[in-house]
C-alpha cells in the first residue's frame, strides 16, 4: 500500500533511540549469568556420552563425598506419575531409565563453586548398556530401525506405520488426480534438511531457590517467564503460585528460549541443599548438544503447472524428527509451505518421527523455512524448464484477500501481492550478472500468533507514563509499546517506560514467540492507555461539572467536545495527574485477554550469488529482502528483524548443521566447529518495508520476526542453479557438497 494511502502518526513510524541502549552499550544490563545471591551455590550436569544407553545404576558417592558438594541430585529426586508433554519435560530434564541422546542429562551437582561442581560431576560413576541409536529421520522409519521410545505415538497415527512415528497429519482439498492432468508440466523432487541451532550468543543461565516449604524464586534468561514458570512447577510437583519468576535480559532467543532444558535443576539442587539459591551456566558445548535446534527434515513435494504458470495442484510429503519426543514442527511446515499460492487442488501429509536427538524447540518460524526450501525450490525450477519469468509466476499465483489458505483459514487483509510488486520494481533485479552469477527469488510465510496477554499502564504524579509488560524484549518491543502508548496518550516517546516484569506483578502472559510481542502486548498496552485516558476524561468532566460525554482527549488533553460542552481550557496530562490523589486516587490502565485479529504476514527474498567453480564456495554478492510489516512501529527495528532472519538463513543454507558421528554422538558442539555467518560472509542486507495495515490492531501491526528467515533457504538455492545449473536439494549447500556435484555434472 503507497504510503500516501496509510494514516500518518506523530509518533509511530519514528526511529528514536532504543530505551535499553544506555545500559546494554555500558554493561549494566544484567543477564542471566550476572545474577548472583548470598550464599549461593554453584550447579553442574553429568551429560550421557551414549546416544542411546539404558541406565543400569548412578553412584554418587564419591561426589557427595566431596569437600564443598552439598547437593547431588538424580531422576530419583524428581516425582513420578506425570504423563503427556509434562513427563516429556521432566524426562529431558533429566533422564530416567535411558538416555535417550548425546548429552542428556543424567544427573546434576550444587557446590560452593563452580570447579568443585565439576570435579563432583566427574566423580559420579554410571554403568550404562549401550544400545543401538538412530540420528537421521529416514533411517528412523526404516523397518529395522531401533525404537527409540515404545507406544509414543499418538491416536492420529494409523495402524501399520513404524513406531518411530509418533504424530501423523493429513489435510487438503479439491480433486489431486484432475488438478494434476490439467497441468502442461508436474514435477516432483525430494529434499532434505539438517538440524540447525539458533545460534544466540547468551547461553543458558538461572539462579533458583526453592525451600523446604515449596515456595521458590527463579532469575532466568527466557523469552517467557510463565511458561518456566509452568514447565517448573509441573515438572517438579510444585505449586505454581509459590514460584516467582524474574526474567533477565536476554542475549538472543529466537524461540529456543521458550521452553526448559536445565532450570528446574537448580530448583531440585537448592531444595535438597537446604534453600540455598544455585545458579548454572550452560557451556557452549551443552548448549548445541542437550539444548533445543530446530528439526531435520525429508520432504517430497509434487507441483503441476500450465504452461503460462498457473498452479494446478500440488503434493507436500513432510517427514521431520524433533530428537527424542514429539514436537517436529511438521504441521507448521504443513501449514506455511504452500500457503502463498491460490491452488485449488492440494494435499498435505506428515510425519512427527523420534530420533535420538536432543528435544528440538521453536527455531523462528518452526517449520516454514523447510517447507519453503522444498516448496520454492521445485516452483523456481518448473518456471526455468517453462521459460517464465519467476517473480510473475509467484504474483500470478499469488492469494489475495478472500482467498482460502491451502491449509483452510480464509485470509483477510494480506499483502503478499503489494510485497511481490514492490520486489519487482526493486533496482537490485536489475543488476547485470557476470560468469558464475545466479539470481534467486522465494516467497515466505509466517500466520502469526496473539496468546495470553496481561498489561497494566499507570499514569505517573508527574504525567508521564510506566507499562508492565510480561514478554521479555528481544527485538526492540520495549521501543515499539512505548512509542504506541505516547502515541495514544499524546505524550512524549522520552516519558514512557516499558518494564519487563515478573510472573507475581502480572496475569499469565505468553512469551515473546510466534511473533506476537508487538501485536499482542502492544494492542493490550494501546487498550489500558485508553481505559487510562478514559479515566482522565472522567475526571476533568467532574471538575468542570459537565457529563463525561462531552469531554474528548486531544494531544495528551483533556477537552470539552465542542462549544455546547462549555468554555475551558484544555487540561493536559500533567495537570490531572498532579491532582490525581483529590480527584480520586491512581490512574491505571489494564488489559488482559487473547487478543483477535492476528494478521498474516508474507515476504519475499531476492539474493545474487557467484560460485566459485574450483573449490565451490557460494559468495553471497547482494541480498534483498521485502516484507509487509502491516504498520512498521519502529522501522529501524523492523528493518533489523528483516536483516538477521536473512542472515540466520543463509546459514542455514550455506554453513549450518548438526554433524553426528556413527556413534550418535555431535561432532561439533563449539562454534568453531558449528559454522554460522560472520561479518565477513555478508554483503550489506537491503530492506524494504511494504506496509498493508493490519485491520486488526490499532496502528496496523502485523508481526514481522519471523517471515524473514523463511525464504533464505530456497532463494539461495534458487540463485545457485541460476550460477551453475545445478538443483541442490540437500542443505547445507556447502563448498564440499557443490563441488562434488560440479564435478559429477561434468563427468
Amino acid at each position: 500500500m503507497p504510503k500516501d494511502d496509510i494514516k500518518e502518526f506523530r509518533l509511530v513510524g519514528t526511529r528514536p533511540n532504543r530505551p535499553d541502549g544506555l545500559d546494554k552499550v555500558t554493561g549494566r544490563a544484567r543477564y542471566g549469568a550476572d545474577i548472583t545471591a548470598p550464599g549461593m551455590l554453584w550447579g553442574a550436569v553429568l551429560r550421557s556420552p551414549h546416544a542411546h544407553a539404558k541406565i543400569l545404576k548412578i553412584d554418587t558417592s564419591k561426589a557427595e563425598a566431596l569437600s564443598g558438594v552439598k547437593a547431588v541430585v538424580t531422576r530419583a529426586d524428581f516425582p513420578t506419575g506425570l504423563t503427556g508433554e509434562e513427563w516429556n519435560l521432566q524426562e529431558n530434564t533429566m533422564a530416567g531409565e535411558k538416555a535417550l541422546y548425546d548429552g542428556h542429562a543424567i544427573a546434576a551437582v550444587a557446590a560452593t563453586s563452580s570447579l568443585i561442581a565439576q570435579e563432583a560431576v566427574r566423580l559420579i560413576k554410571v554403568d550404562y548398556e549401550v544400545l543401538p541409536h538412530v540420528t537421521d529421520v529416514d533411517d528412523a522409519i526404516k523397518p529395522d530401525a531401533p525404537v527409540i521410545r515404545e507406544g509414543a505415538a499418538d491416536a492420529s497415527v494409523p495402524e501399520g506405520m513404524p513406531p518411530n512415528v509418533v504424530k501423523y497429519f493429513e489435510f487438503g482439498r479439491g480433486d489431486m488426480e484432475a488438478g494434476f492432468k490439467d497441468a502442461d508440466l508436474v514435477m516432483e523432487r525430494s529434499f532434505k534438511t539438517e538440524a540447525t541451532h539458533q545460534g544466540y550468543i547468551e547461553p543458558h543461565a538461572c539462579l533458583g531457590q526453592l525451600g523446604a516449604d515449596g515456595k521458590g524464586e527463579m532469575w532466568v534468561c527466557t523469552q517467557g517467564q510463565w511458561f518456566i514458570r509452568q514447565m517448573c512447577s509441573a515438572v517438579l510437583g510444585l505449586n505454581a503460585a509459590q514460584l516467582r519468576v524474574t526474567p533477565s535480559e536476554i542475549g538472543g532467543g529466537f524461540g529456543g528460549k521458550t521452553t526448559i532444558f536445565m532450570e528446574p535443576l537448580s530448583l531440585a539442587l537448592s531444595q535438597k541443599a537446604g534453600g540455598r539459591p544455585v545458579k548454572i551456566v550452560m557451556s557452549r558445548s551443552e548448549v548445541l548438544r542437550a539444548t533445543g535446534p530446530t528439526a531435520s527434515a525429508s520432504m517430497d513435494v509434487k507441483i503441476g503447472m500450465t504452461k503460462d504458470g498457473k498452479l494446478t495442484a500440488a503434493r507436500a510429503e513432510f517427514r521431520m524428527q524433533g530428537g527424542a519426543f514429539p514436537g517436529a514442527p511438521v504441521d507448521m511446515a504443513l501449514y506455511c509451505s504452500l500457503a502463498p499460492y491460490k491452488i485449488e487442488n492440494v494435499e498435505h501429509i506428515g510425519y512427527d518421527v523420534l530420533a535420538n536427538r536432543p528435544k528440538c524447540a521453536a527455531y523462528r518460524a518452526p517449520g516454514s523455512p523447510m517447507g519453503a526450501f522444498a516448496v520454492e525450490s521445485l516452483i523456481d525450477e518448473m518456471c526455468r524448464k517453462l521459460d517464465l519469468d519467476p517473480m510473475e509466476v509467484r504474483l500470478k499465483n499469488a492469494v489475495r484477500e478472500g482467498d482460502q489458505a491451502s491449509y483452510g483459514p480464509t485470509f483477510g487483509s494480506i499483502g503478499l501481492v503489494e510485497v511481490l510488486e514492490a520486489t519487482a520494481k526493486h533496482p537490485n533485479l536489475a543488476v547485470p550478472l557476470g560468469p558464475n552469477q545466479g539470481r534467486g527469488v522465494a516467497s515466505g510465510y509466517w500466520f502469526n500468533h496473539n496468546g495470553e496477554t496481561s498489561v497494566s499502564m499507570a499514569i505517573s504524579e508527574d504525567g508521564t507514563a510506566q507499562v508492565s509488560v510480561g514478554t521479555p524484549d528481544i527485538g526492540g518491543s520495549r521501543a515499539s509499546i512505548a512509542l504506541m502508548v505516547a502515541e495514544t496518550l499524546g505524550i512524549a516517546y522520552e516519558d514512557v517506560r516499558v518494564n519487563v516484569v515478573e510472573t507475581g506483578a502480572l496475569g499469565v502472559n505468553e512469551p515473546t514467540h510466534g511473533s506476537r510481542a508487538t501485536f499482542a502486548t502492544g494492542k493490550a498496552a494501546t487498550i489500558a492507555a485508553r481505559a487510562a485516558i478514559k479515566e482522565m476524561c472522567r475526571r476533568a468532566a467532574n471538575e468542570w461539572g459537565i457529563d463525561e460525554d462531552a469531554v474528548e482527549w486531544v494531544e495528551g488533553a483533556a477537552q470539552p467536545a465542542g462549544p455546547n460542552a462549555g468554555n475551558y481550557p484544555p487540561m493536559s496530562i500533567k495537570d490531572i495527574a498532579k491532582n490525581m490523589g483529590a480527584t480520586g486516587g491512581p490512574i491505571s490502565g489494564h488489559h488482559e485477554s487473547v487478543p483477535d485479529g492476528v494478521g498474516a504476514s508474507f515476504g519475499c527474498h531476492v539474493v545474487d550469488v557467484e560460485v566459485d567453480p574450483e573449490t565451490g564456495l557460494t559468495k553471497i554478492l547482494r541480498y534483498l529482502v521485502v516484507q509487509d510489516a502491516g504498520r512498521a512501529i519502529h522501522p529501524s527495528y523492523v528493518e533489523g528483524q528483516y536483516q538477521g532472519g536473512a542472515v540466520q538463513g543463509i546459514g542455514w543454507a550455506l554453513n549450518e548443521e548438526y554433524v553426528y558421528g556413527k556413534d550418535g554422538r555431535l561432532q561439533n558442539p563449539i562454534f568453531l566447529d558449528y559454522r554460522m555467518p560472520v561479518a565477513s560472509d555478508l554483503p550489506m542486507i537491503d530492506t524494504m518495508i511494504v506496509e498493508v495495515p493490519n485491520p486488526g490492531h490499532p496502528f496496523g501491526v502485523r508481526g514481522v520476526g519471523e517471515t524473514g528467515i523463511t525464504p533464505p533457504l530456497p532463494a539461495i538455492a534458487n540463485a545457485i542453479q541460476g550460477a551453475t545449473g545445478l538443483r541442490m536439494s540437500h542443505l547445507p549447500m556447502t563448498p564440499t557438497k557443490v563441488l562434488a556435484a560440479l564435478k559429477a555434472s561434468q563427468e
